[in-house]
């Protein structure tokens, strides 16, 4: 079959253009429902909660029917009908509920794709971003026309708008096609025995900590720049800058991978993300330190996720694949994510919003540690 380049990058595409709708903006549409910054870092930590059980879930069914694409588009269409309940339910439970279902249905749209792009890739892994560009393509331009067109309309209006990316990632998902599993056989033994390896123990509790120090970016910053008086346009923008970093990097990732060890792309990964939180935190009052900030966005997601991507990759074979970019998701972006959205709204108010960001510095600098610890000379 020839490789479905185009499918898979229209599926990135709209899958991000709706990260982009949701992700930047939502805690803005909490926030006008008269909800206080703990409840809101709850609530936006239940995507990252359904992340740590859904995807292996979803990987299990994978393994079992073969028909991760049809899985896929399947979900999408589940977590679309359930996002339409936020247009009747504005109650804090009622909220709790709808977004654990959203997203244990949303949940399974990366693993298996990551894991489907990469069996269409085959040994050219380090091609994956030249497809996964076309994600942060969709989320840039989902985040800048939303920043403008919420300067002009109710913040309510969101929620059309992130049902319309539902949609469109639906339909994408129904022209993207199976692959068959890799022909490597998995290694002896449950898959637990892989991931008690030191090296591979290590860069998953280091992705845990990068998604942990994430959590005041991802529940708080549209709301930290607005309030500093920054329009809802300019926040699209500041968001836009971080994805268009990350998209030169997609590009230049193969070169890099030629050039540099996955373990030292990750390291200078950690050590860019310490430095971007620090920036953030202490000097949001000033556009440069900003944009130069989201710059490094290019390193703390593009450059990591390539990277950590690549490596689960080797580590899991064959039928241990889709299992391990499961794994690798819920413990970071869904036991991370958990843990950094809650204790970034349980600090916000106690600590202020520049130490919160100075711990999630010092969070991506203790996974710098266990990289430099256990990962440093491993064989990737």
């Amino acid at each position: 079959m020839p490789f479905p380049y185009w499918r898979l990058s229209a599926f990135y595409f709209a899958y991000f253009a709706y990260v982009g709708a949701f992700a930047p903006y939502f805690s803005l549409y909490l926030a006008s429902l008269g909800l206080a910054a703990a409840q809101i870092g709850v609530l936006l930590s239940l995507g990252s909660l359904t992340r740590v059980v859904g995807p292996n879930f979803w990987g299990w069914v994978a393994d079992r029917t073969q028909r991760r694409a049809r899985i896929v588009s399947l979900t999408l269409a589940l977590g679309g009908a359930c996002f339409a309940g936020f247009f009747f339910v504005h109650s804090f439970w009622g909220l709790f509920a709808l977004l654990i279902a959203t997203g244990f249905f949303s949940s399974a749209s990366m693993p298996l794709t990551e894991s489907l792009t990469l069996s269409h890739l085959r040994g050219a892994v380090s091609s994956y971003g030249s497809i996964r560009l076309w994600g942060s393509v969709g989320f840039i331009v989902t985040v800048t026309l939303i920043g403008y067109a919420l300067d002009a309309l109710p913040v309510a209006s969101l929620l059309w708008m992130v049902l319309a990316t539902y949609a469109l990632g639906w339909a994408c998902a129904l022209a993207v096609p199976d692959a068959a599993a890799s022909g490597d056989h998995a290694e002896p033994g449950p898959v637990w025995n892989i991931v008690r390896r030191p090296e591979v123990a290590a860069l998953l509790g280091a992705c845990f900590l990068m998604s942990l120090a994430h959590g005041p970016l991802y529940a708080f910053y549209s709301l930290y720049l607005v309030g500093h008086g920054y329009s809802k346009a300019a926040v699209g923008w500041m968001w836009s800058v971080g994805v268009i970093a990350e998209i030169l990097v997609f590009m230049l990732m193969p070169a890099l991978m030629r050039r540099h060890s996955l373990s030292l792309i990750l390291r200078a990964c950690f050590a860019a993300t310490a430095l971007r939180f620090l920036m953030i935190g202490w000097g949001v009052d000033s556009v440069p330190v900003l944009l130069a900030a989201q710059l490094l966005h290019a390193l703390s997601f593009g450059a990591y996720h390539a990277a950590a991507v690549t490596a689960i990759h080797h580590w899991f074979q064959g039928a241990h694949q889709v299992r391990g970019q499961a794994i690798y998701l819920s413990v970071s972006f869904g036991a991370g994510g958990v843990c950094g959205s809650a204790l970034a709204g349980l600090g916000w108010d106690s600590l202020g919003p520049a130490w919160t960001f100075s711990a999630a510095a010092f969070a991506a600098l203790a996974g710098y540690g266990l990289l430099q610890w256990k990962v440093r000379t491993a064989d990737i």
